[in-house]
């Protein structure tokens, strides 16, 4: 049973730093891309970043290019995503999913990824 535990939400202030974590119990983790998403109140489900399986290869959504980077520990199973110069809009639950491609490919499309975890509040203010 694949289970994800995101950890290191709060609430911070516009342009400070946050890095979320994501523990991962799932078998042969290195074998699949992981992918981050957020979910303001009100709106959907978005794509925010994904890496593949190797790490090789990272996306992003335009709005965080340049300010989020993701990364992983394969030796930990874990995936993180380094939020820097946060900005009011970037206020959302943040999920970590697990890409059920070959994780070689990064998806953007919720429907791509099959299994999730149940998020994790950050919140900042002006």
């Amino acid at each position: 049973q694949v289970q994800l535990v995101e950890s290191g939400g709060g609430l911070v202030q516009t342009g400070d730093s946050l890095r979320l974590s994501c523990a991962a119990s799932v078998r042969a983790f290195a074998a699949f891309a992981m992918g981050w998403f957020r979910q303001a109140p009100g709106k959907e489900r978005e794509f925010v970043a994904a890496i593949t399986r190797d790490a090789a290869r990272t996306l992003y959504a335009d709005s965080v290019k340049g300010r989020f980077t993701v990364s992983r520990d394969n030796a930990k199973d874990t995936v993180f995503l380094q939020m820097n110069s946060v900005n009011v809009d970037d206020t959302a639950v943040y999920y970590c999913a697990v890409d059920g491609g070959d994780g070689n490919f990064l998806h953007t499309r919720r429907d791509d990824y099959t299994d999730w975890g149940q998020g994790t509040q950050v919140t900042v203010s002006s």
